[in-house]
């Protein structure tokens, strides 16, 4: 695997749209999909795990990490999966008017679990949805979706899925991509989109996908609220397990 990581990719590129995130999040569906048909579910999908192949421009997604993965005989399960929050690991402002987290959080640096799991609720391969709602956010962003100075106000907030698409940084955002984030990261598990439903919303396979370059505001954000060191380690954790990779 030699393409490098996700948020490496979109800081190299120096032109960014919705169209590519959308394109990756694509891939990402259809890698999910063929998981969950062969009764695979990751439980652990975030940005670090999403590999390039090569360093071609159109390479490839691969998906890394299956430490957490789990094969299920039947839709339902219960153990603990994920780990909670993605903030950044020196507790910078997003933004404006949001307080810098505190050292507490910094080191919450996972994709943060479903609301069923947080709840400790039987959950199904409906989480891995949920994540790649979380991981949408994130590229059209550079931010987490959930942010707070205390992990039980965090994890309240996960629980109810409440999130902002917050001004200026979503101003240009279109309607469609914040569409398909509310229907990937719906509270109520079975109403929340399967990968099959995502893969025909019109973000994903239509022309609403925006254009236009938001690659300063979302590079500076990354930079701001996720440190190479931490992407840096699902490297070196795929390497340390020798465990698989799915590439479509």
């Amino acid at each position: 695997v030699s393409g490098g990581e996700l948020f490496d990719r979109i800081l190299d590129r120096g032109v960014y749209s919705e169209k590519d995130a959308s394109c990756v999040i694509q891939q990402v569906l259809q890698a999910v999909s063929y998981l969950h048909q062969s009764g695979i579910v990751h439980r652990d999908l975030k940005p670090e795990n999403i590999l390039y192949f090569n360093q071609d421009e159109n390479s490839k997604i691969m998906i890394s990490d299956f430490g957490l993965s789990k094969m299920v005989d039947k839709d339902i399960m219960s153990t603990a999966c994920g780990t909670p929050g993605y903030v950044g690991k020196k507790g910078p402002r997003l933004h404006p008017g949001r307080p810098p987290v505190s050292s507490a959080l910094t080191e919450l640096s996972s994709s943060p679990p479903a609301p069923e799991v947080l709840a400790q609720k039987p959950y199904s391969k409906a989480v891995d949805c949920w994540s790649i709602g979380v991981i949408t956010y994130i590229l059209l962003c550079g931010y987490p979706p959930f942010y707070e100075e205390s992990e039980s106000r965090l994890f309240s907030k996960i629980m109810k899925a409440q999130y902002e698409f917050d001004s200026p940084f979503w101003d240009n955002i279109s309607e469609s991509a914040k569409d398909f984030i509310r229907n990937m990261m719906q509270k109520n598990a079975s109403m929340r989109y399967t990968p099959e439903q995502a893969l025909r919303h019109p973000w994903i396979v239509g022309k609403t996908a925006r254009s236009q370059d938001i690659y300063y505001s979302v590079s500076v954000q990354i930079q701001k609220n996720f440190a190479r060191t931490k992407w840096k380690v699902s490297g070196r954790r795929f390497l340390g397990h020798g465990l698989i990779l799915f590439r479509l």
